[in-house]
């Protein structure tokens, strides 16, 4: 009752990791400490989203996550859920990805995949490793189980192998405690 009639109450808030054209990628909601104050935070909120700085507790699994990770903290009555998947926000409808928990703390670029538990309509965000990709098919060779061989990779230029032309084949060297005795035999 006090935190209600000081303003120290939590704000709740829509977390948005990232803003794409026409497309937002929630990852739910989330609470922000009033401190200094209520009206204070809400200010920093109406700076298009980036003006806070500070903890963001996440009411799924309550982790606490730094404001810096989001790329928009928006007050709960600010964006409605609309049905198929979209929300209203600042005037205009968008289409929503669900951002899920391992995206939440990923600082790249995020891409939207249609839901693989088969949603109509629905997308899940996921990491766009497209450049990893890219990079890996131009240095993978050019058919599966195709070996390219350059001249490094040719053991008798080796600085530590020894030619195979360098002399006569060696005798194998006896394991140490293991001499042949001529009483043995």
């Amino acid at each position: 009752m006090l935190k209600r009639l000081f303003g120290k109450q939590p704000i709740e808030v829509w977390v948005i990791k990232q803003v794409d054209s026409d497309l937002l990628h929630l990852c739910g909601r989330a609470t922000l400490p009033a401190k200094p104050s209520r009206k204070a935070v809400l200010a920093a909120l109406a700076e298009s989203g980036t003006g806070y700085q500070g903890p963001v507790t996440m009411l799924a699994g309550g982790a606490v996550l730094n404001a810096r990770l989001f790329q928009a903290l928006v007050p709960i009555d600010e964006l409605q859920l609309l049905p198929d998947g979209q929300a209203r926000w600042r005037g205009r409808d968008w289409q929503l990805a669900q951002a899920p928990q391992r995206c939440w703390t990923y600082e790249g670029r995020l891409v939207a995949r249609p839901d693989p538990l088969g949603g109509t309509g629905a997308l899940v965000s996921a990491e766009d490793v497209s450049g990893i990709r890219r990079q890996a098919e131009q240095e993978a060779p050019r058919r599966p189980g195709e070996v390219v061989f350059r001249p490094e990779n040719r053991t008798e230029d080796h600085p530590l192998i020894a030619s195979r032309d360098e002399g006569a084949p060696r005798a194998p060297r006896p394991k140490p405690g293991w001499e042949r005795r001529d009483d043995d035999g």
